[in-house]
């Protein structure tokens, strides 16, 4: 478990692609994821030294304080766009910069001069949709990027789908044969197989599938909020009565491996917006850049040192080790927070203006009854539900070529996606750079479904160890073939369970210390937006109203900016307000979407809506 001195890897030159223009966007409608140590060294000194002391009480430009609590996605941004505006900003974090979107170095693993392993919460990927973290990479200094940190985010083009068993690999979201699949003699002789045992989503249903899809996108704002936001996505589609691939392929395994949502509790219009985007997405429309991007170093590497850097540069503070204890009010303001370290030791720290950058779990839990019945919509946070997406990496001995892009394992009970990363760290040798140098790659998996029985226990993920869960995963990727043929006995060096996932063998079960927001039918009404009735208390996270309204790195850093703008126009502030954009919409559908809208309010259905059952 020794601490090894690690050679800096300069930051690699790339050349400059063309930016998207930005646009401003209006609040949503309301009826709706470590440089090497030499590089890093200074910042883990300054942060250290920080964490050191007790949490500052200092005193600044009158109106223009600010105290962040909580240095995760929302939090870094909020403080990114008031440091640029002149504002005065503290961050407090108690664990991790970065939160959930972090690199986790695995400790002991290092060795001979090399960085400890790269481990993560999950891997991070970066739709061409996204428009906030992107705009927030291209402000981030990187080496000589003429983009900043922008320029590390590379596309992962080569996304697989697929099947377990003898079934053939799918397409796009598992509809219709892998095309490439289909020029190989096992793939043409496995769709055959499956066509002929009629084991495909039968052509009716996957007509009637479409025409859900041209009802939804057909709809007013007004329907998606007033009626589809009320509707789970298993209903929406039919599910109930369609075939059990209809049910596994396009009711679930849309929801699960793309969003981490239960199909029969996910909001149809959450469901069905995003839907949207990835559509659009693959057209091109409104992208920022490739379809499908991931960053090309480990994420602490590529993204938050540099961040963080910029922001001490700006003159924000980060202070580490210090968690909110409590509120402290005068009147209806938050005169004070009270912060505690993990002595116990509490801090009392002043401020103009606080901002809760905390998981939606744990912020609930601070605010009081006298606070709850300032903002009553603070108490409605106790009826949004969480569940569980973690991931766990598999360093491998060899080199696997499985694709350049994502994985999805449709026949995976527990909903895995994967990708292998050492292929997209261009500026790496992986076993001369990390580990003892016998690993040369992570294949880093996320678990989308911790409730399901798994193939080798028969107890879903929740009631494994982390020994179980290894083995239950490794087991299910191997169960489709053309990755898992790729992946003998003996090939795993050693795995890496996210560390927020503790187990307790008592109990047999585990705990997750990071759970993922989910948008269950109805939940858009206890959504809060980022003011409170607190005059000087903001809210900002995934959690928080927005447009991409998913629990998302672009929705937290979305409500980051969102709530730096409140804070903005709260403070009187002349500066110019933090960017913030919108989905793309299609112009060609907004005559038939007023008409809806007209319908809507007549209170008759879409035009498109004639539900129909089916034969199961």
């Amino acid at each position: 478990m020794g601490t090894s001195t690690r050679p800096s890897v300069p930051a690699p030159v790339r050349k400059p692609v063309p930016e998207s223009a930005p646009e401003t966007a209006p609040e949503p409608a309301p009826a709706r994821r470590t440089v090497l140590r030499g590089a890093a060294v200074g910042a883990a000194a300054v942060l250290g030294a920080t964490a050191a002391r007790s949490a500052p009480a200092f005193a600044s430009t009158p109106g223009r304080r600010v105290a962040v609590l909580g240095g995760g996605m929302a939090g870094l941004a909020t403080a990114h766009e008031l440091a640029e505006r002149g504002f005065d900003v503290t961050v407090f974090e108690p664990k991790a910069w970065g939160g959930k979107a972090r690199s986790i170095p695995v400790p002991g693993t290092a060795a001979g001069g090399r960085a400890d392993l790269p481990g993560e919460h999950g891997f991070r990927f970066f739709p061409g949709f996204y428009h906030h973290v992107p705009d927030s990479m291209r402000r981030t200094p990187f080496g000589d990027n003429p983009h900043g940190v922008w320029d590390n985010l590379v596309p992962a083009m080569g996304a697989k789908f697929l099947r377990g068993g003898d079934r053939a690999d799918a397409f796009i979201f598992g509809i219709g044969p892998d095309p490439q699949a289909l020029l190989t003699v096992d793939g043409i002789r496995r769709y055959l197989t499956e066509s002929l045992k009629g084991e495909n989503v039968p052509p009716d249903e996957l007509a009637y599938f479409v025409e859900r899809m041209m009802v939804f996108v057909t709809s007013s704002d007004e329907r998606r909020f007033g009626q589809w936001e009320n509707v789970s996505w298993w209903d929406f589609v039919g599910a109930a009565t369609r075939s059990p691939d209809y049910q596994h392929v396009l009711a679930a395994g849309l929801t699960r491996n793309l969003v981490a949502a239960k199909e029969t509790l996910a909001s149809t219009r959450t469901i069905g917006h995003m839907g949207e985007a990835f559509v659009y997405n693959m057209m091109g429309r409104g992208n920022d850049g490739a379809i499908d991007r991931v960053l090309d170093l480990p994420t602490n590497e590529a993204w938050i040192d540099p961040w963080m850097t910029t922001l001490r540069g700006l003159g924000v503070r980060f202070v580490s080790g210090q968690r909110l204890a409590s509120y402290e009010l005068s009147g209806s303001q938050v005169s004070a927070v009270w912060l505690q370290d993990a002595s116990g030791a509490r801090t009392r720290h002043e401020s103009d203006w606080f901002v809760s950058a905390i998981p939606v779990e744990q912020a609930r839990t601070y605010f009081t009854p006298a606070m709850r019945a300032i903002d009553p919509a603070l108490a409605r946070l106790d009826r949004l539900r969480t569940d569980w997406m973690v991931g766990i990496q598999f360093y491998l001995r060899e080199k696997v070529d499985i694709t350049r892009g994502h994985i999805t394992f449709i026949d995976s009970p527990w909903a895995l996606t994967a990708l292998t990363q050492g292929q997209f760290w261009s500026a790496r040798d992986f076993p001369a750079d990390y580990g003892d140098g016998t690993a040369v790659d992570s294949l880093s998996v996320d678990i989308s479904n911790w409730d399901a029985p798994g193939m080798v226990y028969g107890r879903p993920a929740k009631e494994c160890s982390p020994d179980e869960v290894a083995t239950e995963v490794l087991a299910q990727i191997r169960y489709h073939h053309t990755a898992g043929d790729l992946l003998p006995e003996g090939i795993v060096h050693s795995w890496f369970l996210d560390p927020g996932v503790q187990w307790d063998a008592a109990s047999r079960r585990n705990t997750n210390e990071t759970p993922l927001l989910v948008n269950t039918a109805g939940s858009w009404q206890d959504r809060p937006s980022v003011r409170t009735r607190l005059p000087n208390l903001f809210l900002a996270g995934d959690y928080v109203r927005t447009d991409i309204d998913l629990a998302t790195m672009e929705g937290a850093n979305e409500s980051g900016r969102k709530a730096a703008n409140a804070i903005l126009a709260s403070a009187g502030s002349t500066a110019a307000p933090a960017t913030t954009y919108t989905l793309w919409r299609n112009p060609v559908l907004a005559p038939v979407q007023a008409a809806d809208a007209l319908l809507y309010r007549a209170g008759l259905p879409n035009a498109l809506d004639v539900p129909v059952p089916g034969r199961y």
